[in-house]
């Protein structure tokens, strides 16, 4: 495996809970008025410093989607999706966007630099874990 490259945002961002990767800057959040199975979600712009999984279909009280899960490229936590396509004509907007679940995300102030990259024995990274396909946005909630 190579060595990580991390983009750094300057400015107001939010960065990943576990690792305090950049995400996305405060001006790419669009709404907080989402929801996952783990709770608030909100939806961005853009994302950077994230990995995405791979495509599949993804039914939601809104219509059935195709989405892709994201995790941080530094410590692979799960951190949302990106919506990849939506197959009723009202839920296109959210193609190309990304939800960022909130348990996962905290706000870094522009002053804060990253933190030395965790140990080993770093509990605050959790482990790699693969998503179960269980998440929802603001009305989608799986049946």
């Amino acid at each position: 495996m190579g060595r990580v490259f991390v983009e750094h945002l300057s400015g107001k961002a939010y960065c990943c809970k576990y690792c305090r990767t950049h995400l996305a800057k405060v001006e790419e959040l669009l709404s907080k008025q989402f929801h996952s199975k783990n709770g608030p979600a909100w939806l961005f712009g853009q994302v950077i410093n994230v990995v995405p999984g791979p495509k599949e279909d993804r039914l939601m009280t809104t219509g059935m989607h195709v989405v892709s899960d994201i995790s941080c490229t530094k410590c692979c936590a799960l951190l949302g999706w990106k919506y990849e396509d939506a197959h009723e004509e009202s839920q296109k907007y959210k193609v190309g966007r990304f939800i960022l679940e909130r348990a996962h995300v905290v706000e870094a102030s522009p002053s804060a630099q990253p933190p030395p990259p965790p140990g080993r024995n770093d509990s605050s990274v959790p482990p790699i874990s693969y998503f179960d396909g269980h998440s929802s946005d603001m009305d989608d909630h799986y049946f």
